[in-house]
């Protein structure tokens, strides 16, 4: 044997061990990392009804019903259900589905699950339990069929269970359950916290992966959950990362040290589209950005009138909501500030959604008419008011109140910001400790925005959990609460766009735009973009398995 052929043949022994080993090593070739625009605060799903909560919760806990990319609902857990056209709603349960412990999924899980929720010390803004409310009785005939009576008739049922995690009996002792949350349920041990959640001690779903660790302002890791009883999913593993600056989370994928980043900024488009390394998918969202005023206490806290002196509340009169609401150029925000990325709002969902106004009243910038309102109202000099809003929640949230604080400056009221990280401000908005606050809200039918945020609170009736400002509106309330238990479409539809109509006179709410959401990732990958604005390792696979369905590149 040459000299020469022993070293080729070396050298070729040597390169099939390379490659045997590459071949061996499919972990970091299958795993996903995603730069989160926003932080997720909890890995408990019914700690707080947050964007960036519920998908990150959504890859590991299932609901009876999902929502697919456009909010239209599929079978999950429920493989399907029906109605009586009443108050009567029973589910079929999939079989064969078990937790990431290997426990076996049946109707006391969803039970437990229940319980719970209504159980749940640690949750902030009541974590679900204004479903829950409406709730008569919830009975399970056999492990694989559910029946739930509802106080009221509820038409959209399966769609409020849809954001109703599944947790595991599992994770708790306790004897035979039943749904009696005053009781407990059966449930002998102490009901399971936050803290735990994020521990991940009782961090057991059903859904495709499972938690590795959750650590606040470091990283998110999971793993696959191999015993999934849906499609296998793509990535071995997945490590979200929060980087609450455009820049930096740019310029980590253009480094490689991200695979897909959210919302990169809208100025930076063209830069992506024309780099063949990356693309982009842009997918509207039905998310409103809007502030929520005080309306219903006398005095407010963080409002003061024309002579500097706490006491009295100009946001109580309708004159100076509407001035308000007219000093604002939507326009300019959307164009400038948020560079088109955004479609200037007039009501609470995207024209067209269902219950929406076919052409909404909309609100031009007239700082002159504003002016003129306010010193009809009696504020000729104006008054001392204070903006309250998040700069980690929204895009550009901080920013968007700064804009509206100098609108509201041209006009005469003197104006003060103050922005926090969202893990301070939603507990405080909670209290009622804001007079003037910012707010974002997503949904697939126009109840939604009507049902929590704008009627009178009723927990009984599971209606106003949002409603902090107050706002008391008898025809408001009559005309919602009609709606939400007429079972016909087309009824419920009309009446659904006589509420928004009520609330739009109110001016108790300034809608200001809808977001639009953006993702940025390599070239190999493909991204179907959700309407809901959830980031979903489930909606990103490697390019060349991509489908008809999913977003092209650069659209």
């Amino acid at each position: 044997m040459t000299t020469e052929f022993r070293a080729l043949r070396i050298a070729a022994i040597l390169g099939l061990c390379i490659l045997a080993n590459l071949l061996s090593l499919p972990a970091a070739a299958q795993s996903l990392r995603i730069a989160l625009s926003s932080e997720p605060t909890a890995m408990d799903p019914h700690y707080h009804e947050l964007a960036p909560n519920n998908a990150l919760t959504a890859h590991v806990f299932d609901a009876l019903v999902d929502n697919d990319e456009n909010q239209r609902l599929r079978p999950s857990l429920a493989a399907a259900w029906k109605n009586d056209g009443a108050n009567k709603w029973t589910f079929s349960l999939r079989k064969g589905v078990k937790f990431s412990n290997g426990a076996p999924f049946t109707a006391d899980d969803f039970i437990f699950t229940l319980c719970r929720i209504v159980k749940n010390e640690t949750n902030i803004a009541g974590g679900g339990k204004d479903v829950i409310n409406n709730m008569s009785a919830v009975e399970a005939p056999d492990p694989h069929t559910l029946v739930i009576t509802t106080v009221e008739p509820e038409p959209l049922l399966p769609r409020l269970l849809s954001g109703v995690r599944i947790l595991s009996q599992s994770i708790v002792p306790h004897g035979k359950l039943s749904f009696a949350p005053e009781a407990g349920c059966g449930v002998t041990g102490p009901w399971p916290t936050v803290t735990q959640f994020n521990e991940g001690t009782v961090a057991v779903g059903t859904g495709p992966y499972k938690l590795k660790s959750y650590v606040r302002g470091s990283g998110i890791e999971l793993l696959r959950h191999e015993g999934h009883w849906g499609p296998r999913p793509t990535w071995d593993a997945v490590k979200f990362v929060t980087v609450t600056n455009a820049g930096p989370r740019l310029a980590g994928l253009m480094a490689g040290e991200y695979d897909l980043v959210e919302n990169p900024a809208a100025r930076d488009l063209e830069r992506l589209l024309k780099d063949k390394r990356f693309a982009v998918t842009s997918t509207p969202s039905s998310r409103v950005i809007f502030f929520q005023l005080d309306v219903g206490r006398n005095p407010s806290p963080l409002v003061r009138d024309d002579q500097g002196e706490k006491g009295g509340n100009p946001l109580q009169d309708l004159r100076v909501r509407r001035a308000l609401s007219l000093a604002i150029d939507r326009d300019a925000i959307a164009k400038r500030l948020m560079d088109g990325a955004v479609a200037p709002a007039h009501q609470f969902l995207p024209t067209g959604m269902f219950g929406t106004l076919p052409t909404p009243p909309v609100v031009r910038y007239d700082p002159k008419l504003a002016r003129q309102l306010l010193r009809e109202a009696g504020y000729p000099n104006g008054f001392e008011l204070t903006l309250s809003a998040t700069n980690d929640r929204y895009i550009n949230d901080g920013q968007i109140t700064q804009a509206v604080a100098a609108y509201f400056s041209q006009i005469g009221i003197r104006t003060k910001v103050d922005v926090m990280t969202r893990a301070l401000y939603f507990p405080r908005r909670a209290k009622k400790e804001f007079s003037f606050s910012l707010g974002g809200w997503g949904s697939a039918e126009g109840s939604s925005f009507l049902r929590y945020w704008s009627v009178s609170p009723d927990d009984k009736k599971t209606r106003g959990g949002s409603n902090y400002g107050g706002l008391a509106d008898k025809e408001l309330d009559a005309l919602v609460g009609k709606a939400i238990v007429t079972m016909d479409d087309d009824k419920r539809a009309e009446l659904l766009r006589e509420g928004v109509s009520r609330l739009l006179e109110t001016h108790a709410f300034i809608p200001l735009h809808f977001e639009n959401t953006l993702w940025a990732y390599r070239a190999d990958l493909a991204v179907k973009g959700r309407n809901d604005q959830y980031t979903l390792a489930m909606s990103v696979t490697p390019a060349g398995a991509a489908k008809g369905a999913l977003a092209k590149p650069g659209k």
